[in-house]
């Protein structure tokens, strides 16, 4: 039996005996977690025929990238495509489970079922002092009908080193379970940065999860694109265990019919002089649900902390809503805290500036969205991103306008 057919029977054995997540507890509170059947999907035995070839969507994502130093591809949690130019780092399946528990992930039944079910871990190594100058794209493929998918990648970032690491997580019209995990270790002075596009189809559940870990002096950006499945949870812990470590969380979420994007995080400020900025802003149409609920954490000793979140929601429906929730846990007193939420309705003078310069209502409001997810695409470390990522969201909200007007007048007309 090899390690990771060990590590599939221990995470089997454990979710037998745990209790599946409920909205009645905190971590899963404003959720719709349970409406889902576990029972409903098994394990993939062998990846969905297709090779490597990529669905055009994705294709078009990867050239927008550019020049790449490496491309890994996973169908239905095979590894498919292993592409590596640069011969100073290392990409591929692990060959041990070190890398895979330098971070502690929460203990679960579906984090056991992410055990029981994942097939090829994948690492990223960049050894110290190395300079990876262009990305790693790496792309989850979720294909097989009624299947669970269980991605992980661990990203690991030696001392002085630096990498660019791109996620993208698509899937064809199926229903399935997604459960991917990223790990992200940034040793001392290394400089990581991290992008998740997630494109899931319309009846995918998606529960990720991204640990981090961040070392003395080193940089962290990890952002996030939502844009798809029934229903996407993600999960961030990023912790700042070295002085002078810094980390910067961002995310850009869209909902439409009845979606729901959940988004958890927690900025954990264990070393002093450590510095933590989040800006998650989303839009929710039709009878969608955003969720975000966050906690800046400075522990005893973490002197000297500067840590900032925000959160802001624009509600472009009668029917959709957010819920915003972001907390504080302080246990220094040298520091500089904050948080903002907002959850709010288009600015109905933005809307009256732009229609009384002959701007159709569907166009204003597709402008008044862009403009303001803007702010998180624009700060994207992968520059070739921000464009299609733009587009892509100009037209889901101009056909959630285009759903929201069919709908009001058909209840007129009736």
């Amino acid at each position: 039996m090899t390690w990771i057919d060990e590590r599939r029977a221990a995470g089997a054995e454990r979710f037998a005996s745990a209790d599946l997540p409920s909205g009645a507890q905190e971590v899963w509170r404003y959720s719709r977690i349970g409406d889902l059947d576990v029972s409903a999907y098994q394990p993939v035995g062998s990846p969905t025929p297709g090779g490597s070839e990529l669905p055009p969507e994705v294709a078009s994502l990867v050239d927008a990238i550019g020049p790449r130093s490496a491309l890994l591809v996973t169908r239905d949690g095979f590894l498919v495509q292993s592409d590596v130019t640069h011969g100073k780092f290392s990409a591929g399946v692990a060959v041990g489970p070190e890398a895979l528990d330098a971070i502690d992930l929460p203990h679960d039944a579906l984090s056991a079922l992410h055990d029981a079910t994942a097939v090829a871990p994948l690492v990223v190594a960049v050894r110290r002092g190395v300079a990876v100058l262009e990305p790693v794209v790496v792309v989850h493929l979720v294909e097989a009908e009624g299947a669970v998918v269980a991605p992980r990648l661990a990203v690991h970032a030696a001392e002085g080193a630096e990498v660019t690491v791109v996620e993208l997580w698509w899937s064809a019209d199926v229903e399935a379970l997604f459960l991917p995990v990223t790990t992200l270790v940034a040793d001392q002075a290394a400089n990581l940065k991290h992008v998740a596009v997630q494109d899931l189809g319309p009846r995918v559940w998606s529960v990720a999860h991204q640990g981090s870990r961040v070392g003395q002096n080193a940089n962290l950006s990890a952002g996030a694109v939502a844009l798809g499945g029934l229903y996407a949870r993600l999960r961030s812990d990023t912790a700042l265990e070295g002085r002078g470590g810094s980390s910067t969380l961002l995310a850009a979420y869209f909902g439409d019919r009845h979606q729901q994007h959940d988004f958890r995080t927690l900025q954990d400020h264990k070393a002093p002089d450590t510095h933590s900025e989040l800006l998650f802003k989303g839009a929710v149409g039709g009878h969608s649900h955003g969720v975000y609920s966050g906690l800046i954490r400075v522990e005893n000793g973490a002197k000297g902390t500067r840590a900032f979140q925000t959160n802001r929601n624009l509600v472009l429906s009668e029917t959709a809503h957010a819920d915003s929730v972001p907390n504080l846990e302080i246990d220094e007193n040298d520091l500089s805290c904050s948080h903002a939420s907002a959850v709010g309705p288009i600015d109905d003078q933005q809307r009256f500036y732009l229609e009384a310069r002959g701007v159709p209502p569907r166009i204003a409001d597709r402008l008044i969205v862009a403009g303001f997810l803007a702010e998180v695409l624009e700060r994207s470390p992968v520059s070739g991103l921000r464009a299609p990522l733009a587009a892509r969201i100009a037209r889901l909200v101009e056909a959630a306008v285009d759903s929201d007007e069919a709908l009001h007048l058909s209840s007129v007309g009736a």
